[in-house]
């Protein structure tokens, strides 16, 4: 049985905790901002299953939702892409040392892509922008051709010549294990002194600090004096 918690629940943690209880729920999908409010009930627990997304699951909120719940996946992917496109099972493992940035790997009939600048898988630990493709791709926006052009694009890898794949806009790199790692949008390039420097980058590395829960970069100042600023 799916339950469908009503806007009234989702907006108050007493009531929504009330709903998992009557309702049996063994699982949960939400987005961390309503997980961090129904953690913050005291000494809360949660037999079920935790799946978090919609936004970067930080390491703080993972160590809660370990501690509160059965298990938690953490969950990434597009609208476009209808919806997830990557799980990661959280596990409070000291030895993966898996970053909170983490995401995981693509589901089943999905494809994932790093690509540089011309379109080319990046390697290992390289930076690169996030392409999807595979079932979940949608057929593009509605009435607006242009921005779906730009978007939805030919997928040269899936070997037959009307597969497309989404370009997210997002900066992924592989980790060693075969996860990938979230990075930030791609919209926030600066160069200072010579160097392209991806804000994103340093914001999820900021945010990976158990006691930062959100994190913005700027380049602040012109020519030699131009900045970071965190």
């Amino acid at each position: 049985t799916v339950v469908l918690a009503a806007r009234r629940d989702v907006m108050d943690p007493l009531a929504l905790h009330d709903l998992i209880v009557r309702q049996r729920i063994s699982m949960l999908q939400a987005t961390p901002a309503i997980w961090r409010t129904l953690l913050a009930q005291p000494d809360i627990k949660l037999p079920l299953v935790a799946l978090c997304g919609g936004e970067a699951l930080q390491a703080d909120l993972s160590l809660r939702l370990q501690a509160a719940t059965r298990q938690v996946w953490n969950l990434y992917g597009p609208t476009e892409t209808a919806i997830w496109s990557t799980v990661l099972p959280v596990r409070d493992d000291p030895a993966r040392k898996l970053p909170a940035s983490a995401i995981g790997r693509p589901i089943a009939n999905t494809r994932i892509y790093l690509l540089d600048e011309h379109g080319q898988p990046v390697p290992t630990g390289a930076v690169g922008e996030l392409h999807i493709g595979g079932d979940g791709v949608a057929r593009g926006y509605l009435n607006r051709p242009e921005l779906t052009a730009e978007r939805f694009v030919h997928d040269p890898f899936a070997g037959h010549d009307d597969a497309r794949m989404y370009r997210t806009g997002d900066l992924a790199r592989y980790l060693p294990d075969g996860n990938i790692e979230y990075l930030g949008r791609n919209d926030f390039q600066v160069k200072i002194r010579g160097f392209r420097i991806e804000l994103g980058e340093i914001e999820a590395r900021l945010a990976n600090h158990p006691a930062v829960r959100e994190a913005v970069v700027l380049a602040i100042g012109d020519g030699a004096d131009k900045r970071l600023v965190a």
